[in-house]
């Protein structure tokens, strides 16, 4: 941990050896489990940390002396035939069983077979075959409308373009064929490609499957043609579903038309088998090539299972089976606020960085106050923290044996818990805690001073006062193509409500998606101003970093913090990752623009938005300006000018390196002096000894002179 003392490290570290070994006699001696292996890893892994940063601390009886046992819009849309469903998901055996119950209920006095497989992390795609020859793939969308993908999913080489011939199978090669699976990227090839990027000094990617729906929902087949991309099926189906009896039928059809189906997948007659299979390849499950987070189990019959029907999006004849996440366990740094497109505002935690299920996490939504309350989460609390469906990360609990307390005698020493866990302790009392519960409203108030926040009565979110998603996504799209960020000509005021109201774009992201088509129906526009209109928005995918930074709008980001910010970092994705520390470490950024920052990012809506741009090939790039002539000097203008407007000259100053500010401060270099002059900032420029200078001056300056 940075930034602690070796008294706070003492203290610390008693409390890990106390609780790690409480959870070591728990598991060992009285055969229960106070927590998950995982999460006791973690903290035997912090301890480590603290050990070897103040190797003082070490003690022969400490956990880690001990030996330890055995661990996109943009393509055509295409209505699927058949639904493309979504599986409800069960944990553990007590809710495989109340499901099999259902369905006996639903169908009494009948024997079910019941089909398991290893249910796959990928991007679910449907692949149709005219008398045996390839002719369409389509993702599932929203299951009912998916994208035509065809050209990018023929690039994947286990996807076969004709039908294999068997005899056992012939009427598959004759009329139409779909077969349903999933685009996946086995682990040895992610893992391959990631060290290529990394030796090319490339950002590497997040996870396989982020990453298969990234090469896949993208416009340029040549890069998913560069991509180990891999097709597995699940679904075959024909018109006449009498023609597929069974699942297992249909895995045995599968691989002999050509098409790699999982071998693991077994038919099961009695729920103790099902649990038998699911246990051994939970524990198995690491050996696979792929990713998964869990089984799927259907009836086996398909003609019971069509019988059953579907509730919402999932049929009552299968169920999604899954394994507990991972779990680890951090040290909650703040709570900071996002305000969403629809002005909801959601708690974010910021965390000490730890890797979960692979993946480095150090930030989860708290999703409302109440939550919150429930949980009793604070700054400084030590939480476990999961992956749900081994992607999104949430607060399990709060280690309340670890919170921070304070000294009643003004030294720091530890803490007993005979009898009482520390969020019992009453104020005052030895080790009654520092932090205090939570504050929506003192924290939204302090975060955003100048908005406005509401509670409609019978919901659990706050939003701003007044704002409609229509309205907010008018302004953002308003200001992410103004001249001081995009610079997209024709996309002003007008033309923006034009496409809103249409309901043509309903993010930042979508208006790359834009046809001539689609903008020539409005009113607005003539078949000129249409393709213009396209053609402005299609010059803007390779925008500068700092433009796109700051046309994102992230509260608190002017146009010069978003070019400091791309100088640190270079690149969005490393942006992305930042912590607080690395944040504050940029010149000139403080807490309250680095809790907007980290709110922003860690907004899973914001996520998908920046999945969608580059999705849709939208590659912001920099070229760092350290280096140019006026890198150090910093400049204000103040009155009118005659050769351009404040913003081109600000353009100007920044592209040669230097900085432009909006008030006089003690960094200022040059005050630019120009007509109609106000009082306020010569006699701040006076005060301070700030250089002042003409417009003609500055032109000089700019020209090298």
């Amino acid at each position: 941990m940075k930034n602690i003392t070796e008294e706070q490290a003492a203290e610390r570290a008693q409390k890990l050896r106390r609780l790690i070994n409480d959870y070591r006699y728990h598991y060992h001696v009285l055969d229960e489990s106070t927590m998950s292996e995982a999460a006791a890893d973690s903290l035997k892994h912090e301890l480590a940390q603290l050990e070897e940063q103040f190797p003082e601390l070490v003690t022969p009886d400490s956990p880690t002396q001990r030996v330890a046992g055995q661990p996109l819009p943009g393509f055509t849309q295409v209505r699927h035939r058949t639904r493309m469903i979504s599986l409800n998901d069960v944990f553990g055996r007590d809710e495989v069983v109340a499901w099999i119950e259902r369905t006996d209920k639903l169908a009494p006095g009948r024997t079910h077979e019941f089909f398991c497989d290893i249910k796959m992390d990928g991007f679910a795609c449907s692949l149709m075959y005219e008398d045996g020859e390839f002719k369409q793939a389509v993702t599932r969308g929203d299951g009912l409308v998916g994208e035509d993908v065809t050209a990018n999913v023929s690039t994947i080489e286990s996807v076969p373009f004709h039908l294999r011939a068997d005899k056992k199978f012939e009427q598959f090669l004759h009329g139409r064929t779909e077969i349903r699976g999933e685009i996946i990227m086995y682990k040895k090839d992610f893992e391959a490609l990631n060290k290529q990027r990394e030796a090319a000094g490339e950002p590497v990617f997040a996870n396989p499957r982020n990453l298969a729906a990234g090469s896949i929902r993208q416009l340029n087949p040549k890069l998913a043609a560069a991509r180990p991309l891999r097709f597995r099926a699940y679904d075959l189906l024909r018109d006449d579903a009498v023609e597929v009896p069974t699942n297992s039928f249909a895995y045995e059809a599968l691989r002999a038309l050509g098409f790699a189906a999982n071998l693991q997948a077994t038919v099961f007659k009695t729920v103790d088998e099902i649990m038998h299979f699911a246990d051994d390849w939970e524990e198995k499950r690491h050996q696979l090539p792929f990713n998964t987070d869990g089984l799927v189990i259907k009836l086996n019959d398909r003609k019971l299972f069509e019988s059953l029907g579907i509730v919402g999006k999932a049929p009552r004849g299968a169920v999604a089976y899954k394994y507990a996440a991972e779990e680890a366990t951090t040290v909650v740094r703040d709570i900071v606020i996002s305000i969403g497109r629809t002005g909801a505002a959601t708690p974010v935690a910021v965390f000490e960085p730890v890797v979960v299920a692979g993946t480095t996490v150090q930030h989860a939504s708290l999703h409302n106050a109440d939550e919150i309350a429930r949980k009793d989460i604070r700054v400084g609390d030590t939480v476990v923290i999961f992956k749900a469906g081994d992607i999104i990360p949430q607060v399990k609990n709060v280690l309340f044996e670890l919170r921070p307390v304070i000294p009643a005698d003004g030294q720091f020493h530890s803490v007993t818990y005979p009898k009482h866990r520390a969020k019992d302790l009453k104020p005052g009392q030895l080790g009654s805690p520092t932090s205090k519960p939570f504050n929506m409203e003192e924290t939204l108030a302090r975060q955003y001073p100048e908005l406005e926040f509401v509670r409609p009565e019978g919901e659990a979110v706050y939003r701003v006062k007044g704002a409609t998603a229509k309205v907010l996504l008018k302004q953002a799209l308003e200001h992410f193509a103004s001249k001081a960020a995009l610079d997209i000509d024709t996309l002003g005021e007008k033309n923006v409500e034009a496409l809103v109201d249409a309901r043509l774009v309903h993010d930042l992201a979508d208006i790359y998606t834009l046809t001539k088509e689609q903008v020539i129906a409005l009113d607005r526009f003539a078949d000129i101003s249409a393709q213009k209109l396209v053609d402005a928005i299609a010059d803007k995918k390779a925008p500068e970093l700092p433009r796109f930074i700051f046309g994102l709008g992230i509260r608190h980001v002017g146009a010069q913090t978003a070019i400091d910010l791309a100088e640190h970092f270079g690149s969005l994705q490393k942006l992305s990752k930042a912590t607080l520390d690395e944040l504050l470490q940029v010149e000139g950024i403080g807490e309250v623009v680095a809790e907007s920052m980290l709110g922003w990012f860690a907004d899973p809506n914001n996520e998908k938005l920046l999945q969608k741009f580059e999705a849709f090939g939208v590659r912001p790039h920099y070229e760092s300006k350290a280096r140019g002539p006026l890198h150090g000097k910093s400049f204000v203008i103040t009155g009118g000018l005659e050769h351009g407007t404040r913003d081109e000259f600000a353009d100007k100053i920044r592209a040669l390196g230097g900085t432009f500010q909006s008030s006089v401060g003690k960094d200022t270099s040059y005050l630019v002096v120009g007509k109609n002059v106000g009082a306020s900032k010569l006699t701040k420029a006076e005060k301070l000894g700030t250089t002042q200078i003409t417009e003609q001056a500055l032109l000089k300056l700019l020209k090298g002179k």
